[in-house]
């Protein structure tokens, strides 16, 4: 009896893939970094570039929204949340963080949508720069293949 259980590897293949992409304004420039290699992951993984709908939102914490709406409306296979919270000196920091990641937690636990989580949350600017190309990768790229692989997961499982 063989004790090796099958096994479902990823797969970043965008060919044919329709993508939402929410993107938060609040602290633009270091977004629209991760905007554009999210895009540039995708389009190097075979999407097409009339396949990506790219809708920005005031902040992170109104990601959700449009995620969920998104998801909600069968148009697309997955969703890339991208946004950028800077700790400052107020509780507010907390709160934000908290509900855009409670809101793209709910998206993804629907079970029927591949979602890559792109939401930064650091404590300085310095830090966001270094997660948007230096030396902790590329954020928006790793979101971007993420939500590919959860999707061609749950096309694999016939869930989607």
């Amino acid at each position: 009896m063989s004790l090796d259980a099958p096994q479902l590897k990823g797969n970043v293949d965008a060919r044919g893939l329709r993508i939402g992409i929410v993107v938060s304004r609040f602290n633009e420039a270091i977004t629209q970094a991760l905007l554009e290699g999210a895009k540039r992951a995708l389009l190097e993984h075979g999407a097409a570039p009339d396949a990506l709908t790219v809708a920005w939102v005031p902040g992170a914490f109104e990601i959700g929204t449009i995620a969920q709406a998104m998801a909600q409306s069968g148009q697309y296979d997955a969703i890339v949340c991208l946004g950028c919270v800077i700790r400052g000196d107020t509780a507010h920091f907390d709160f934000v963080c908290r509900g855009a990641m409670d809101a793209i937690g709910r998206v993804a636990g629907r079970g029927d949508i591949g979602v890559g989580n792109g939401v930064l949350t650091v404590d300085t600017e310095k830090q966001a720069w270094e997660r948007v190309g230096g030396k902790h990768g590329h954020k928006g790229e790793e979101a971007a293949l993420t939500a590919i692989e959860v999707v061609r997961q749950l096309q694999r499982l016939g869930l989607k």
